[in-house]
Parts: C-alpha cells; sequence; structure tokens
C-alpha cells in the first residue's frame, strides 16, 4: 500500500463532506458539519498518498462514556484494512482517556450488515439477556425550514 499517514483532530468540514458523501450518508449543512466536527472529542483521519481514504470520530464526556459517531471508508478503500486501522485508533484514543481504576462504555450505531467488522473489535451486540436494545429518535425540522422559504 502506498504511503500512509494518519491526521489526528484536523479533518476539515469539506473532507468530512466529501467521504460522508463517497458512502451515501444524509448530506449535512456546511454548519452541520462543522459544528459535529468543532464538538468531537477526537478525529481521526487515514490518508493514502495524501488523499483522504477514511475518517473517524468521536464524541461523549470522556469520562464516562464515549461514542463512535463516524467511521467512514471510501469505497475505493473498502477492503483495504482502513477500517480495521481507524478502529484501532479510536479504540486506543478511548482507551487513554479513560481514568485508572474506571471503567468507560463506547458505544456505536451499527450499519446494517456490518455487525462482524464491530464484533472482530470486541464490540457486543443489542439486544442481549441483560442489555436492550439500542434505540434513536430523529428530530427533523427540514419541513418547517422549507415551509418558512415559501412563506
Amino acid at each position: 500500500m502506498d504511503e500512509l499517514e494518519f491526521r489526528e483532530n484536523v479533518i476539515d468540514v469539506d473532507t468530512y463532506l466529501k467521504l460522508r458523501a463517497s458512502v451515501g450518508w444524509k448530506v449535512l449543512t456546511r454548519e452541520q458539519a462543522g459544528m459535529a466536527l468543532k464538538g468531537s472529542l477526537y478525529t481521526v483521519g487515514l490518508y493514502i498518498a495524501g488523499q483522504p481514504v477514511g475518517m473517524g470520530r468521536l464524541v461523549g464526556d470522556g469520562a464516562v462514556i464515549c461514542y463512535i459517531q463516524d467511521l467512514i471508508v471510501h469505497p475505493n478503500a473498502q477492503g483495504l484494512g482502513v477500517g480495521h486501522m481507524l478502529m484501532e485508533r479510536l479504540i486506543a484514543h478511548t482507551e487513554a482517556l479513560t481514568q485508572e481504576g474506571t471503567e468507560m462504555m463506547l458505544d456505536l450505531m451499527c450499519a446494517k450488515g456490518r455487525e462482524a467488522f464491530y464484533r472482530s473489535h470486541g464490540f457486543l451486540a443489542r439486544p442481549t439477556k441483560e442489555l436492550g436494545p439500542g434505540m434513536i429518535r430523529y428530530l427533523d425540522k427540514r419541513r418547517s425550514l422549507q415551509e418558512d422559504r415559501t412563506t
């Protein structure tokens, strides 16, 4: 593989939006993307020959819980181990944040069909006997913005 370079905490809005688009994720506004990056505990990008091929983003409080919010690998780089390398960096960063004598939860929302990948990194699929299913709620203000533009 060509020259690999990890870049920590320097992902810019354009790179973030391009990587998201490459995998067909929901479109964000530039403002949303900027706020998301600014609110991150940690970001890591992986570049091959100077070109971004993937990124990971960690959010949370850094003491009790962290979430892997984004793990993106450009389709042209999938199958090269990029996701595994990024995941190792995200886990290592969370382990470094974890205070001695404490336990930190590292959570994520798994894309359908990617369960085996996350299991290979020690993640537990829910629900289990002890834990209920993960849940999500979307707060959608797009319609009200559209209505505001027409009045």
